[in-house]
């Protein structure tokens, strides 16, 4: 059975998420070894948390690695049917769409911190998140990704 990260489609949408991490804010994700498949098992199973979607009206997770995937309670094929937005509780939608509508417009942001919710209700919140365009080669719009290295549990 092939992994997640050996999919093509995968493996070049890792590529995006990570070229377009490179153009935008001049430094690497992750340590990249030209390998296409190690770099997006790299990505999959990192420690961070790695979130992308795609340009659909509403925006669906279109990638979510294995730290995503465990933080928000969600396998492969749950998280990526959720429309991003409602990764966030109801209350903070409309701060998250314009820091979305920012991004876009500036190509990314760095320092962003808001309260998400998983599956089962828990809150979290994730803390010094990075989000930037996804961008192919020639320059056109795919879509957005976010990474964070922290969230904290909150109580209910």
């Amino acid at each position: 059975m092939t992994k997640i990260w050996q999919q093509e489609k995968i493996v070049n949408w890792c590529q995006l998420i990570l070229n377009s991490y490179e153009q935008l804010l001049g430094k690497q994700l992750i340590p990249r070894n030209g390998n296409k498949i190690d770099e997006s098992q790299t990505l999959f199973l990192a420690s961070f948390v790695v979130v992308s979607h795609g340009t659909e009206t509403p925006p669906i997770f279109n990638y979510a690695n294995l730290t995503a995937q465990n933080l928000w309670e969600m396998n492969w094929e749950q998280i990526t049917q959720l429309p991003s937005r409602e990764s966030a509780i109801p209350d903070v939608r409309e701060v998250r769409e314009k820091m979305l509508q920012e991004v876009k417009d500036k190509g990314y942001i760095e320092n962003f911190q808001g309260i998400r919710i998983s599956k089962s209700g828990k809150l979290f919140r994730i803390e010094n998140v990075t989000v930037w365009n996804v961008i192919d080669n020639e320059n056109n719009y795919c879509g957005q990704a976010a990474t964070y290295p922290q969230w904290t549990f909150l109580k209910s």
